[in-house]
């Protein structure tokens, strides 16, 4: 066998060395997701909290919207509000769905104008507050894990006001004591993907 034409090790593989050790790297996508999405879709990364230890954080368009190093986290239902149109941040907010008053979190749901993108993410207990009332808003969002949400579930969920139907972007774990991975917590969710931009 000719050895001379099996290429060393070192000529295979050395521009990717050399690139790496140069400072280059390799290609990163918006909120560090997985993968880059498509024309008029915006990158999102949302993760429950931890527990009652590690809140949650929302990325949107490569924008940290909410997390505990921005210090906008709190018990309960973590909101944040998207222009579906130009992808613009509008605002976020914390709801305690555990001893606070729901009052504010159907306020706030009200108030929700046509066109935008809610993201979500459940911290320590999303459901114990939680009355009908609001589970109809949610389930107008495009949930279909709300009316199911209960003591200390952990929720993800991507919706927009204006929703013709479900939407694709949601997870729920229950809190099983038989498979929590806390102790009195099911896991954290992690959930990415692409969020169309709307056109109309």
């Amino acid at each position: 066998m000719d050895t001379a034409r099996v290429p060393p090790w070192g000529q295979r593989h050395g521009s990717q060395l050399r690139s790496s050790l140069a400072g280059e790297q390799l290609p990163r996508h918006k909120c560090r997701n997985q993968q880059s999405c498509p024309e008029n879709h915006f990158a999102f990364k949302i993760i429950s909290g931890a527990a009652n230890v590690v809140g949650p954080s929302i990325c949107f368009d490569d924008m940290v919207l909410m997390s505990s190093v921005k210090n906008n986290v709190g018990r309960g239902l973590n909101i944040a509000l998207v222009n579906g149109t130009s992808g613009q941040f509008l605002k976020a907010d914390t709801f305690d769905t555990y001893s606070g008053d729901i009052n504010k979190l159907y306020t706030f749901l009200q108030e929700i104008k046509h066109g935008t993108i809610v993201l979500m993410a459940s911290y320590d207990d999303a459901a114990t507050k939680m009355n009908d009332k609001v589970r109809a808003y949610l389930t107008e969002l495009g949930s279909s894990h709300a009316n199911n949400l209960g003591f200390r579930d952990n929720w993800v969920f991507l919706g927009a006001k204006g929703l013709k139907k479900k939407s694709p972007f949601e997870q729920h774990i229950k809190n099983d004591k038989d498979t929590n991975k806390y102790d009195g917590w099911p896991e954290l969710l992690e959930m990415e993907g692409c969020a169309p931009r709307k056109m109309d």
